[in-house]
């Protein structure tokens, strides 16, 4: 998608003729701007808003700027534009500190890796720096606001952009646009040709056809029922209806046994089931669900008690706490130098005193090439003072924004960080303690954007993690390793929890989810290392308790075929668990729980 900035005088002219006899310095407009692609603008006023290009209150803009090409998928964009809006709220605009400029220079970073240009960006201290300006500060700012914040002309509301798929597969990605079109809801049908489609589509589901006629009155007590059961199977099967008062003949010389209305037949896989007729919703609700659990059976963990266990919080650990800035840059000598640095301590001191909000992002593109280079410029007992600069910053959610999707594309690893892990990794062992701490903590934070985590999950992010992950939980040496390597264990083995128990719901459509869990060797990897914690013959503690958790969320509603399954049985991980006694009653409903699932 080709990307544009609109830039617009909200003065319309008056600032070039009079800033300078009123400011003492020329100002060439009062800058307002946007991006606009696929022919909708995004801007900020009234929280961030959006409208069909060039149809804001603003009229047309005095330029439009080129800003290059995005290769993200819509669904990425808007998800992060979703966490953006915790940042630029109606309530937080400021015309100096926090405007419409603060949030297109932020969004065009993410999209296209570069911001907008420096004369905008930088009005306002230009303003501020006058005597007048700083003096007619709050004049100016009620001035404006009402045109900053007008709202939207009816007209401009905008047609919302469609979301395209982004498989790389062409034909995949047909096939599962028809699917999400067909599953969900009833398919009328009157052709033949429509009747073999669907059906094909089904072959490696279920499907199910309600045989009707207009003249049919039992038939009328079963559409309700037929509708529900159809929304709330999703993807896991496709419902059909004839109606033979309107269907091709054809229809019925391909079933010739159906003679009677309303007749249902059901297909599993490909292969007819079940033929019955009569009008009987309970007996409907009863076969489809009897149909939806062959192809999908439900899984025996579903029917167990686990209250302490699924009570457990699934929210990601995170790393937020400062150390004292100056003496991290100091340890750098010349390195600490870099703008770049220079640029992004001034951020987090403006983060820690006014908050995201009166903190705008600085070059983030030109951090990521200062963080790439570190691994060359600063010794290995050094690397960590520019990675716990990124690991402080990775709790905003622009900078994670960015690093997620940095030069990603839909489908790429983002490159910064992979670079990062990926040298902390080959170091091994034999790397410095404070850069293996620093590694664990700054990983950590990555799970606190959504958009890392489908990265974090597939490789080779996924494997550098776990080896990283792993050769601290066996680290004897160092209780901290070993406790940060656990809450890394912590937000993998959850996030992948998530994901699995999304595929188990009703409500999802698992054949359509985008998600995927972690690789199962690298679930087996992770495993391992957390069941031979739990067998160690240190006293019951926290990092006892943490790996329990791990290893519940690990095995949970795991596939009843797969290796991980095998992995806990020869290993006998229920003994394993079942000689943990923790003296908090809390403590031992969660070790009996655990059991059962490893048992189960």
């Amino acid at each position: 998608m080709d990307v544009q900035l609109y830039v617009y005088d909200l003065s319309k002219g008056l600032a070039r003729t009079m800033s300078q006899q009123f400011l003492g310095t020329q100002i060439d407009a009062v800058y307002h701007t946007s991006l606009v692609f696929e022919g909708i603008e995004y801007f900020f006023g009234q929280g961030i808003q959006t409208c069909a290009a060039g149809s804001t209150h603003h009229g047309k803009p005095m330029e439009v700027i080129p800003m290059g090409r995005t290769e993200l998928p819509l669904e990425i964009i808007l998800e992060y534009m979703g966490s953006l809006k915790t940042v630029y709220t109606a309530e937080s605009y400021d015309l100096f500190l926090h405007n419409c400029n603060n949030f297109t220079n932020d969004f065009a970073m993410f999209l296209v890796g570069r911001g907008i240009p420096d004369h905008i960006t930088s009005l306002p201290q230009t303003v501020l720096d006058t005597p007048f300006g700083q003096m007619l500060r709050p004049q100016i700012d009620a001035m404006m606001r009402p045109v900053t914040q007008a709202p939207l002309p009816q007209q401009a509301a905008p047609r919302a952009p469609a979301i395209r798929p982004y498989e790389s597969n062409g034909s995949a990605q047909s096939s599962t646009s028809a699917l999400a079109e067909a599953t969900g809801r009833v398919n009328n049908a009157t052709a033949l040709s429509d009747v073999n489609r669907l059906l094909g589509l089904a072959a490696d589901r279920s499907a199910i056809i309600f045989f009707t006629s207009a003249t049919c009155g039992p038939c009328k007590i079963m559409y309700q029922p037929y509708d529900d059961l159809a929304a709330e199977a999703g993807a896991r099967c496709i419902f059909i209806k004839i109606d033979f008062s309107y269907a091709e003949r054809a229809i019925g010389q391909k079933f010739p046994d159906v003679r009677a209305t309303p007749t249902f037949i059901t297909f599993l896989r490909g292969q007819k089931r079940d033929e019955w007729s009569g009008a009987d919703p309970r007996q409907l609700r009863s076969n489809v669900q009897n149909l939806l659990d062959a192809v999908h059976p439900p899984h025996p963990h579903l029917s167990k008690s686990l209250p302490t266990f699924l009570k457990q919080s699934l929210r990601p650990i995170k790393y937020t706490k400062v150390p004292p800035l100056q003496k991290v840059v100091s340890k750098m000598g010349e390195v600490g130098k870099d703008p770049a640095v220079t640029s992004i301590v001034s951020f987090i001191d403006a983060r820690e005193k006014f908050g995201a909000i009166e903190a705008p992002l600085p070059n983030i593109p030109q951090f990521a090439e200062f963080l790439k280079k570190s691994t060359s410029t600063l010794p290995p007992d050094l690397l960590f003072t520019s990675l716990d600069l990124l690991r402080i910053t990775l709790t905003d959610v622009r900078v994670s924004g960015f690093f997620a999707e940095e030069h990603a594309g839909a489908t790429g690893t983002p490159a910064t960080i992979f670079h990062l892990l990926n040298h902390a990794n080959i170091l091994g062992d034999s790397a410095p303690y404070s850069l293996r701490l620093t590694i664990l903590h700054l990983a950590c934070n990555l799970f606190t954007s959504p958009l890392f985590i489908p990265h974090l999950l597939s490789a080779p992010l996924s494997s550098t993690l776990i080896s990283i992950l792993t050769t601290s939980l066996l680290d004897d040496k160092h209780p901290a390793l070993k406790a940060s390597a656990l809450s890394l264990a912590m937000n993998i083995s959850s996030s992948t929890h998530k994901i699995r128990m999304k595929k188990h719901s009703n409500a999802a459509a698992p054949a359509l989810s985008s998600e995927s869990e972690l690789a199962e060797s690298e679930q087996v990897e992770l495993l391992a290392s957390l069941l031979e914690i739990l067998g160690s013959d240190e006293p019951y503690s926290e990092n006892k308790m943490m790996a329990l958790i791990c290893v519940g969320w690990m095995t949970y509603c795991a596939d009843v075929d797969g290796e991980l399954r095998d992995l806990w049985k020869v290993m006998d991980a229920a003994g394993t668990v079942g000689k943990i006694q923790p003296k908090a009653v809390e403590e031992r409903l969660l070790v009996k729980e655990v059991k059962s699932l490893l048992e189960g």
